[in-house]
This record gives structure tokens, sequence and C-alpha cells, in this order.
């Protein structure tokens, strides 16, 4: 456990807050799904009623101390009222993406092996339509919108008797996150109080300077609310009580222009994907983000040109980006700021985007390793990253011999590819199973992005003996050979591109390329230079 006490737990996190007398505003772009009739403003207090409320429903749907519940819903942040929910009747949350495709769903839940189930109606239709049936995956099938087949809706469990809050030991598990899955079926993380709340959860309720939140402050978040990142920020948001936090639930421009007219954001987090989605916005007049003194990305890679344009976009003087570099089962391990002038070079073969800067001060420790021998390798070697930090999850949920594969005693093999400078700052290559030798494919795409502005996805591909293969897209499906040419002459040499459409490219739920996915779709094999072991 990091820090002087002990943590208190997710089932109490919107109570103790509500006790402390936290004035943040919630506004939320839609109702919350397990609250339709309730609005869409909330005062901490209304959040930590609903989550009472949630919990004796769920407690009278058959959650116990030690048993599990199964979320797998729209995307919103009631996920983690639901999870705050259920871990207050001392059960165990597992929040999975209702977007997950029926086959995928089906593997997590039966890992997942909870004994309530919480979703939608619309979510057992459409997969017993592709032949999975997911209310066989726990004894008893909750639905919030209306009702399904094999299930009971939520109002015949809504008036329930508030129980007692169980206060589970800080070291026990305490909720189940899933990976974004861009390499197979996602995992689900285990963390406990001490990990996330003790430790991850610290780094986000820190007064920084510069890029901590302030009490003056409208901050706005547009992520995926199952997703472990959704926790810390959350945690953060109570403890430093900025003035109104807006939650966004999808990445639709008219959505984000709609809440950010009536509240200008000044600290604001969106998906990758979703940054990209918004860039239009900020051509308009009187656009939206003149505010922004602090942008987020934690989620993936993140393209120059994309950056550059809202930071570009802000009327501050000094407005930057924050750039994290991390995983579920670790939580944030670097960070950078970055600024205009940092951007200011365009085109450049090796971008500074993908340095992604240096381990957190008295949180995270980092070592480059040779993948075979796990050995460190000389500073400027690229190898495989392994982090130390007290946030590392306490396991995954139904695959504890990939947790076991991946720990290596205190260290944590991340699988990610990287060179540390001399300095102890690390630039990121790729993921080890997406290794194409004598290359980054990821500063590639950077490139790519940077020197042909009509690009809004890039990714480079490739197997064994074959050239590595662009996969693009551009913005009104058009093609410029001889651009192509002119962009791509200093770089390795590589295939003909392949054009698709952006809706074409296999995505998890937080808007990652599956590249394992496009790679066996175009090459029509999943052999790779990498070995794939630390996914």
């Amino acid at each position: 456990m990091s820090g002087k006490s002990r943590p208190s737990g997710l089932g109490s996190l919107f109570e103790s807050h509500a006790e402390r007398g936290r004035r943040t505003r919630f506004h939320l772009s839609r109702p919350f799904d397990i609250a339709p009739e309730r609005g869409a403003e909330y005062t901490v207090q209304q959040l930590a009623d609903l989550v009472a409320e949630a919990s004796a429903w769920l407690y009278e749907a058959g959650a116990r101390p030690g048993s599990r519940v199964a979320i797998a819903k729209d995307n919103h942040w009631d996920y983690l009222l639901l999870a705050a929910a259920a871990a207050r009747v001392g059960a165990l949350p597992v929040l999975v993406a209702g977007s997950l495709p029926p086959d995928t769903l089906q593997t997590v839940l039966k890992r997942a092996d909870a004994r309530v189930l919480v979703t939608t109606g619309e979510i057992v239709r459409s997969a017993a339509a592709a032949g999975v049936d997911v209310t066989a995956f726990a004894p008893r099938v909750v639905t919030i919108d209306g009702p399904a087949d094999g299930a009971t809706h939520v109002d015949e469990f809504r008036g329930a008797r508030v129980p007692g809050t169980v206060r589970a030991a800080s070291y026990e598990p305490m909720v189940a996150t899933h990976t974004s899955g861009t390499t197979g079926v996602p995992k689900l993380v285990v963390h406990s109080a001490d990990t996330i709340m003790g430790h991850l959860s610290r780094t986000e309720s820190l007064p920084w300077p510069i890029v901590g939140m302030k009490h003056r402050d409208t901050v706005a978040t547009a992520i995926a609310y199952n997703h472990m990142r959704m926790i810390t920020w959350s945690a953060g948001t109570l403890r430093l009580e900025p003035k109104h936090a807006l939650i966004l639930t999808d990445g639709e421009p008219a959505t984000a222009e709609r809440m950010f007219r009536r509240h200008r954001p000044n600290y604001l987090e969106a998906l990758p994907a979703t940054y990209v989605g918004w860039e239009p916005l900020t051509e308009k007049p009187h656009h939206v983000f003149t505010d922004v003194r602090v942008y987020v990305s934690t989620f993936d890679a993140m393209h120059p040109p994309t950056v550059r344009t809202f930071l570009r976009a802000s009327q501050r003087r000094f407005p930057t980006w924050l750039q994290g570099w991390g995983q579920s089962e670790t939580g944030p391990m670097t960070f950078r700021l970055l600024a205009r002038r940092d951007l200011e070079a365009q085109g450049d073969r090796h971008p500074t985007i993908r340095d992604v800067g240096r381990p957190i001060p008295g949180f995270t420790g980092m070592k480059v390793v040779d993948p075979q021998t796990l050995r460190p390798v000389p500073d400027g070697t690229p190898g495989v990253v392994l982090s130390r930090t007290h946030g590392r999850c306490v396991g995954y949920l139904g695959e504890e011999d990939r947790w076991q594969l991946k720990a290596e005693g205190k260290w944590w093999n991340t699988g990610d590819w990287a060179v540390r400078s001399r300095t102890g700052a690390f630039r990121l290559l790729d993921r080890e199973v997406d290794v194409i030798p004598g290359m980054s494919c990821i500063e590639l795409e950077d490139v790519l992005a940077d020197r042909l502005p009509r690009l809004t996805e890039a990714a480079v591909i490739g197997v064994p003996g074959e050239l590595p293969l662009p996969v693009v897209c551009t913005r009104d499906g058009s093609w410029d050979q001889a651009a192509w040419q002119r962009a791509t002459a200093d770089l390795p040499r590589m295939a003909d591109p392949r054009l698709l459409e952006w809706d074409e490219f296999p995505r998890t739920s937080t808007g990652k390329v599956r590249r394992m996915e496009l790679r066996e779709r175009l090459l029509g094999e999943a052999s790779a230079y990498g070995t794939g072991r630390w996914t």
C-alpha cells in the first residue's frame, strides 16, 4: 500500500465526499441509464443517494459479500455508480463494455463468473441474434432499459431497504475492469483499494502545478466509463472539487458543442479518436475550446496534427497537453507536458510526441530489458519495458497464469517496446507484439499524419517476409499518390497503402485500432515479428 493511512473503498467514495460537503456540480450529456427520470444534473449528495438506492436493488437481486456483479451496458458514468453500489454491499463489480462483440462478451462474462449481471434488454437481444445467450452467465440477470427474455427488469427491485455498508480490507479485490483488447479478448484486471484508491488515484488527487484541477475550473471528460481510468478521474475530481464537471457519453461533435457552449471547459480529457472527431469544431467561429488550459490524453498515442490543432485552438497564453503513458494494470507510468512550441516543427522524421517523459517521481520505477533474458539493456537500446509501482493490479479474473507470466517479482512486464535515454526519458516505439525490425510503427504513423493533413487514421502493420503495409483513412475518401510519394521519400520502404473508411477499422471500446484483427483481415494471417508473450 502507498500512503500513510488506509484508503477508503469504492463503496464509500461518494458518501465520504458528500459528508465532506463537496460542491462540484456534475452535468451529464444525457440522464443516467439507471435513473432516466432524474435529469442530467447532480450534486455529490444526490450521487451518493443514488448509489445507496442502487445498492439496495443489487442486494435484493442477490449480490452479497464475496460475490461478483458484472455490469455490461451502454457507455455512461453510471458504470461507476453501479460499481460503487456493488462494492457497498461487499460484492466485486466487474465492468464490461456493452459494445463488445457477442462472442467476446461471452468469453469475458464466463471469466467474470458473476452472481448478478446488470445489462440491457438490447444487449440481451442483439447477443441472442448472434447465437449468444448472455442470460446463461449469471443466476440473476437484471435489465435497466426494459424487459428481456431470461432477465428481470430493475423496477422489480426498486424501493428495497438500503443495506448497511460492508467494509472490506483494503488489500482485497475491490473492482475489475477490462483492458482495451487491442490484441485479442480483453483481460479482466483486478485492483484493490490499496492499489487504485491508495496509490493510483493519488496521482490524480494531488494539486500538481499547472496540471492539477482548480476549484474554479470546469472540467470535462469523454472517455470509456467501464475503464479503470474512469475511477481515478472520478476520485481526483471529487477530491479536488472543481466548480463544474461535464460528463459526455459519446464522442459526437454535436454533443461536445452543446455541452461546452453552456460551460466552457478549462480542463478537458477525451479518447484519442474523440479528439480526432472534434477537430472540425475548432474551425468554427467562436468555437468551444477557447478557454482550455489543460488537455489530457491517456488511452492511446496521439498524432502531432491533432495535438497541434487543439493547442492552437485555445486562447489561453500557455495551454498544455498532458500526455500520459500507462496501462490498466499499472495506472500512469510517465507523463509529459507539451506546449505549442513543442509542436512547431511539422513533418519531422522523429516527432517529439513519441518522447513520453520520465517515470512519475515517487510513484513509478521503470527499466528496459532484453525480451529473452529480461536483463537491463544499455540506454539507447530498444527493449521491453518493466514497471514497478505500488499500483500494480492484484490479478486477472479467470487468467491467473497469464498474470503470473507478466509479474516479475515486484516488476510488471508491460509488453511495450521502448528506448530509455541517458537522461532517463522514455521513447515509446510499439507494442512488442506489433514490432517490425528496424522501425517504429507508431512513429511512422505520426510522420504520415503530420505530412499528409487529409489523413484521419494511419496504421502500419506487417508480417515476416512482406513489406510493412500502411492502412490509411482520409477525410473525404480520396487519395493523392504523388503526395504520398513525397511524404514517404525518406521513410523505410513500405507496401502501397490500403485505403479504408473510418468505420472499416476494427476498434476497441476505447477507440484503439485492433491491429491484430486488422493484420489478419488484410494480410490473411496472424503471424508477426513479435512474440506477443506479454499481451
